[in-house]
């Protein structure tokens, strides 16, 4: 593969929570997570995005979320369940994103607001079509995600460097 190739990235949004008396780290999903959660992974193996990797923060909401969304997938990606995600800045997903190693072509990040958020806006320094109007709109509600492109290295990427290119929520 080359670095010439455009890289893909899905950031994608843990599905609705439930609070019971647990710990946030351990907070499971809600029932309209689990629902949405699949209909989300339906949407994302509908962009026919081949997923090399998925990055998944261990958090019970995230694992949950991406255990029903990538059972609608054609192929199971490596998943790596990454502690850093959680609470994570959009910076500390940039610094996690350049460990990517640069045979993955199509990552996919499951993670939490308002760090997912922050990453689509600070990685995205053009957009196509109505993709970032829609995005502005709605914020990025649960089980949301937004598909951004870049050229050159997993290293290589910094705030700016990247194209939206695709946003979905559940209500769409």
């Amino acid at each position: 593969m080359s670095v010439a190739e455009p890289r893909r990235i899905v950031l994608f949004r843990h599905a609705k929570a439930d609070w019971p008396q647990v710990t946030d780290h351990e907070r499971p999903l809600a029932e309209r997570g689990r629902l949405d959660a699949a209909v989300a992974g339906r949407r994302l193996a509908d962009t026919g995005i081949p997923v090399d990797l998925a990055l998944c923060s261990t958090a019970t909401r995230t694992r949950e979320t991406w255990k029903l969304a990538v059972h609608e997938f054609p192929h199971r990606p490596r998943t790596v369940y990454e502690e850093r995600i959680y609470d994570a800045s959009p910076g500390e997903l940039i610094a996690l994103l350049n460990e990517t190693p640069d045979d993955a072509h199509n990552v996919l990040l499951v993670g939490h607001n308002p760090g997912i958020q922050g990453l689509a806006d600070i990685l995205s320094g053009a957009a196509e079509g109505d993709a970032r109007e829609r995005m502005t709109r709605r914020g990025f509600p649960a089980a949301a995600f937004a598909v951004v492109t870049f050229d050159g290295s997993w290293k290589s990427l910094e705030p700016g460097t990247a194209t939206l290119v695709d946003y979905w929520a559940p209500s769409e």
